[in-house]
């Protein structure tokens, strides 16, 4: 795990190739499907993160392979290099940029703490898994790489850097174009923007959320669990998976609107 941590500490990124089959990578796609339907159909179910662009929490039981997912020996290991033995799966999700999504503003998905900029210790991953193959028309993702580092104390929302800085970003930005079993993980600190679909396709885009202990964003989320499915699931993932054990799901109504997301350029 060197390698990836010596990259998520230079790039802010890193990824395994092929880490899942395709028919996984299927299985996955049609869960997401089927969660955004019941999602845009209710108040708080799919919210918007620009033109044409949401993004959904679900539970982990709406994911079939959510199992194969959290015990990946890929993904474990490198929870355990960088956020430590006792590291807490907070966040499961997707984006989903539809055709006619925009660019976003340069962003990251939350204020930088203290113990990243000053202490250079990054307390937070997300994985992302591509429920398609990503074309350059699709849209993908566009990072620039060292920017988990930059404070962002004077960025709106310590979030979003001005519009003065955005040609330092897109001179430094690399595109990722994952395919079908792919995953990635990347510090979401890194200062990074979804770019517009022009294609004819949606690009949903799984998204696991994983803390060190005292990183704080499970309080931003309510992931849930019934009482069978967590008597099922492996003591390994037990451990780990910060979540409320309950006689029914509900649905999940999410919690706040990124306002700077809102608005996407061409």
């Amino acid at each position: 795990m060197e390698a990836v941590r010596e990259a998520l500490y230079t790039d802010g990124i890193s990824g395994l190739r092929g880490a899942f089959s395709r028919e996984w990578a299927a299985a996955m796609r049609a869960d997401l499907d089927a969660a955004f339907a019941a999602a845009i159909a209710r108040p708080g179910g799919a919210v918007p993160r620009g033109p044409e662009r949401y993004y959904v929490e679900i539970h982990p039981g709406q994911l079939r392979g959510y199992v194969d997912l959290v015990t990946h020996p890929w993904v474990t290991g490198v929870c355990e290099a960088i956020l430590g033995p006792a590291y807490q799966i907070v966040e499961l999700g997707f984006d989903v940029p539809f055709p006619g999504a925009m660019n976003q503003p340069w962003h990251r998905d939350f204020p930088s703490p203290a113990a990243t900029y000053e202490g250079r210790t990054l307390t937070s991953l997300a994985f992302n898994l591509t429920a398609v193959d990503t074309t350059l028309e699709m849209g993908p993702l566009e990072i620039a790489p060292g920017t988990q580092w930059e404070p962002g104390l004077d960025f709106t929302d310590q979030m979003f850097p001005p519009e003065s800085e955005w040609p330092r970003y897109a001179a430094l930005a690399q595109q990722k174009l994952p395919q079908m079993g792919d995953i990635s993980v990347r510090s979401a600190l890194t200062i990074h923007r979804g770019t517009a679909n022009r294609s004819q396709h949606a690009r949903p885009v799984l998204v696991l959320g994983v803390d060190a202990p005292g990183a704080g964003h499970a309080a931003l989320h309510d992931q849930l669990v019934t009482h069978a499915e967590h008597a099922a699931l492996p003591a390994q993932v037990r451990e780990h998976l910060v979540c409320r054990v309950v006689d029914r799901i509900e649905p999940i109504v999410q919690k706040h609107t990124i306002e700077g997301l809102l608005m996407g350029t061409p």
